[in-house]
């Protein structure tokens, strides 16, 4: 038996709270198992609300109910209230006046291995508020558009619990009989409760300054366990850079005089931006050159930007209602990849971010759980923390500065802010500033929130040599997805840029425009002819370029055009998107000799292209590395209408093969010229140098040659930085190779003690195509350091076999589809929220032949069947199979 059938909540549903609450004073009386939790509610009845219901419903989870007194000097008892699993309705409240209720409640942390709500992680209490864990600390209107201004008092044993946090400023602490001590918090800013936080514990904190461009010192603290002190120097460096960026770019000065980030080993998300006191994953604070790879750095760097910026862009203003949460994360995700794109390499991150959303957000799009940034309905929420509330919310913003432009879009995020602070909005205010500070017409623009799926952009074009222009035919098209069977077309900016046949910028002029080198097409018909005048030749034609809106582009072209625009775009995302298409049209060729029982032969343009591409000098070596780097097995499966994943391996492992027999000598040049001990250096120099070699490693690793097995080793045995021992490993792991067994072992023993170190061997491990893969992940799920109750190794060990592994998890016998199933199940009341993510392995059984079809599906059914269901894996199996 399941639980009964969870509600639906709706969108059009949405009422204004009945109640605000306009401040809360918060005592805790910490302990691990026994929480005593006091709050003080000031609440007033909302002269907005139409509804005639006179009682007070608050939300409450797993929270023993002590005592409510109304007014300071009424108890109530239980004739006055009624309590239910989920709420408290207290009955005849004032409704002319404001008034005040205090609750008492216990909760027990130690118990809390769902991770929401007031838990236990490493002997450290700790919260997570968002979406609605703040109901599992105390009966609450647990919704974002009720704001009001929180004092928080904690009061703990001195000796377990020394380090005493809350959000805002610190007002008061003191000493109390008994090793007790206390210590008082305000927050001067109305906020939500889900930005509430609280963390206790025995922290060591390392402390710095900013100050900002109006004067102020703002004091930085950062507080992990004692023995991760050593690597946070690179966290608070990010931070200082982020607070930096965002006052240069957006004009936004912090506004406490204290910011705090503690570093938390369990953790269901990557971080939280609760208002002055962000948690964080440990992943996304902790690095030391010798425990963190140049990856690590920039996601590090990325993520304290990320939750630094929802300081403006999630908390001075917020979400009116969960449908809404893209408002928050698109808009901030953006912002944090404009700002680590001006900290490193633009190309780069652009590729990274546009690879994410094609081989992630895209398969999304097209499966059971397509919906809208901005979705209709949910069971549960945190099941809408998805790819495409966060990524594909970050492109639609992107889009508007696209329109817009860098100036444009300033003053409308100017106005945004200046309209809204303090305020709980909409996607559609954010849409009304925008339009209100440029003088524009985004109404087509707004189907981009209520339409989900990915558009389908077909073009194809025509040159009249006579004429010298040069048509452009754009259709668009959307397909169905689950309620919406019927799409109106988008308003779609196309950025547009023409070569000339020996290499030359081929001047972009519209019929009565001026001629430029790129022009932004604005799409906003299901069809539309553009005409481009003064064409001396017929141009090569590059569209899209950077990726300028998140569609799929379906354009006839050679295997010669491709190569030519590898040589010659201009654009760095169309260069390398022109030799991933490349790439990708050979290998999904192969993919049918490979399926036919032919022989594989590999077309020499490819050999030629990437010759050309080794042979010329670039100065940014990390976009030099992706020009080399072949397209994802992921990425080609989203290629094929049904996938084969045995094929696609075969196939794709044939290709870099032949590249690395044809480009040895180049190869072995470029690694042995950019091998060099830069332990502790993360300028782009350093980063790029390593980057580059360790992509010709991976290559030369595929032949079978002693000599280049011997680099991979002494790689391995004399790397002083993280970044270069687990390069070195990986192609160990993913190729036969004598010394693998005893390296794997070597690793752990020497890194046993750090968590997030293990975390990259266990999913080193999982994600190899070695045959022996299935049984290691088996043999690791009993392993000491394997732990269900840690989010970071689920994720590492179950999340990377069977989100990072297609050739093994899609075996033909089901052991994969089962194995997941079985962790899924075990999750489901230890921990729903990771257990749910885990199911997006399953989801697509759609693209795959009719016997995975089979067993998938049976998985999902005995997922569906399990006893006692949770609402996140509930709504998400249920719609898979719909």
């Amino acid at each position: 038996m399941r639980d009964a059938s969870p509600q639906t909540t709706y969108l059009k549903d949405y009422t204004v709270p009945e109640y605000f609450i306009h401040s809360v004073a918060l005592n805790f009386v910490l302990d691990e198992e026994n929480t005593l939790v006091t709050s003080r509610l000031t609440l007033s009845r909302n002269p907005a609300s139409r509804s005639m219901e006179t009682d007070l419903v608050l939300t409450g989870e797993n929270l023993l109910l002590r005592r409510v007194v109304l007014n300071d000097d009424t108890e109530l008892t239980d004739k006055d209230y009624q309590k239910t699993l989920d709420s408290l309705t207290v009955y005849n409240v004032p409704q002319q006046q404001p008034f005040v209720l205090t609750i008492e409640n216990t909760i027990n942390p130690k118990i809390n291995t769902a991770l929401e709500g007031l838990y236990l992680s490493n002997g450290m209490l700790c919260t997570q508020c968002e979406a609605e864990g703040f109901r599992k600390i105390t009966y609450f209107l647990d919704r974002p558009d009720v704001m009001a201004k929180f004092t928080t008092t904690l009061v703990a044993d001195k000796g377990r619990y020394p380090v005493l946090l809350s959000n805002g400023n610190k007002i008061a602490q003191g000493e109390l009989p008994g090793n007790q001590h206390w210590v008082s918090w305000e927050d001067p800013f109305s906020k939500p409760c889900y930005l509430f936080a609280l963390v206790a514990g025995q922290l060591e904190c390392l402390e710095d300054k900013f100050t900002t461009q109006s004067g102020r010192d703002i004091s930085l603290q950062i507080f992990v366990e004692p023995h991760d002190l050593d690597k946070c120097a690179h966290a608070m460096q990010s931070l200082q850079n982020a607070m930096r960026w965002d006052e240069e770019v957006y004009g936004c000065e912090y506004d406490l005089d204290l910011y705090m980030i503690v570093a938390v080993s369990h953790f269901n998300m990557g971080a939280m931006e609760n208002k002055g006191l962000n948690v964080f994953n440990t992943k996304f604070v902790l690095a030391r050159p010798d425990t963190a790879t140049d990856s690590d750095y920039e996601h590090i760097e990325g993520v304290i930007a990320h939750e630094y910026f929802h300081n403006w862009t999630g908390n001075r203003i917020t979400c009116r209602d969960w449908f809404q949460l893209s408002l928050k994360e698109g808009f901030t995700v953006f912002r944090d990849q404009e700002f680590t794109g001006d900290r490193t390499s633009k190309a780069v991150k652009r590729i990274e971010d546009v690879n994410m959303l094609r081989t992630r957000q895209f398969a999304e799009d097209a499966g059971p759980l397509a919906h809208p940034i901005r979705p209709d309905a949910y069971i549960e929420i945190n099941n809408f923390y998805t790819l495409t509330v966060y990524e594909k919310g970050a492109e639609v913003v992107r889009m508007i500065h696209t329109l817009l432009g860098a100036e444009g879009f300033r003053k409308g995020s100017d106005l945004y802010f200046a309209r809204h602070d303090g305020q709980a909005v909409t996607c559609e205010d954010f849409v009304k500033a925008m339009e209100a500070a440029n003088n524009v017409d985004l109404s087509q623009f707004r189907r981009w929130y209520s339409q989900a799926g990915t558009p389908v952009l077909t073009v194809s074009h025509t040159y009249n040599a006579a004429g010298q222009t040069l048509t452009l035919t754009i259709k668009q098209h959307c397909p169905p997805t689950p309620g919406q069977a019927v799409k109106e077309p988008l308003h779609i900016p196309v950025k547009v840029g023409l070569i000339y046949p020996d290499g030359s910028v081929a001047p972009c002029q519209l019929e009565g425009g001026t001629a430029a080198d790129e022009v932004i097409l604005e799409l906003t018909q299901a069809e539309q002819d553009f005409v481009f005048t003064g064409l001396t030749a017929a141009p090569a034609i590059s569209v899209l370029r950077g990726f300028s809106a998140p569609v799929k582009l379906v354009m006839e072209r050679s295997l010669e055009e491709l190569a030519f625009l590898l040589s010659h775009d201009s654009d760095t995302f169309n260069r390398w998107e022109a030799g991933q298409q490349l790439v990708g049209q050979v290998i999904i060729g192969l993919v049918a000799d490979v399926q036919n029982n032919r022989e594989l032969r590999l077309d020499p343009i490819i050999i030629d292209a990437f010759r050309q591409v080794l042979a010329q000098p670039w100065e940014d070596l990390s976009y030099f590395s992706l020009l080399l780097s072949l397209p994802s097995e992921t990425y080609l499966a989203e290629q094929m209408e049904v996938i084969d994943v045995v094929a696609i391996h075969k196939a794709r492992e044939f290709v870099k093969l032949t590249l690395a027999e044809n480009l040895q000598n180049a190869l072995q040049t470029l690694y042995l010229n950019n091998h060099r001990d830069e332990s502790g250096q993360f300028d782009a120099g350093a980063i790029g140098r390593r980057r580059i070699k360790n992509t010709c490693l991976s290559y030369l690793c595929a032949l079978d040659d002693l000599a280049i097995k011997n680099w991979a080793h002494q790689q391995f045995k004399t790397a002083k930085n993280m970044t270069d021992q687990m390069a070195a490993l990986s192609v160990m792991v993913n190729n036969p190779h004598y010394a693998r067994k005893q390296c794997l072992t070597d690793f752990y023993q020497q890194w046993q003690h750090e968590a997030l170190v293990i975390d990259k061997w266990f999913a080193l491990q999982a994600s190899s195509p070695a045959p022996d893969t299935f049984a290691t992940v088996q043999a690791l799920m009993a392993h000491p350091a394997f732990d269900l109750g840690t989010p970071n190794r689920v994720r590492a060990l179950i999340g990377a076999f069977s989100q990072a592994n297609p050739l093994h998890f899609h075996a033909a016998n089901g052991q994969g589809y089962q194995f997941l199933a079985d962790q899924i199940i075990a999750l489901n009341t230890l921990n729903p929220q990771v257990a749910s993510r885990m199911i997006s392995a399953l989801t697509s059984w759609r693209r795959y032949d009719a016997s995975r079809q089979a067993l998938m599906t049976a998985q999902l059914e005995r997922i569906m069947s399990t006893e006692a269901i949770s609402k996140d894996v509930y709504e998400i199996a249920s719609k898979s199979l719909a």
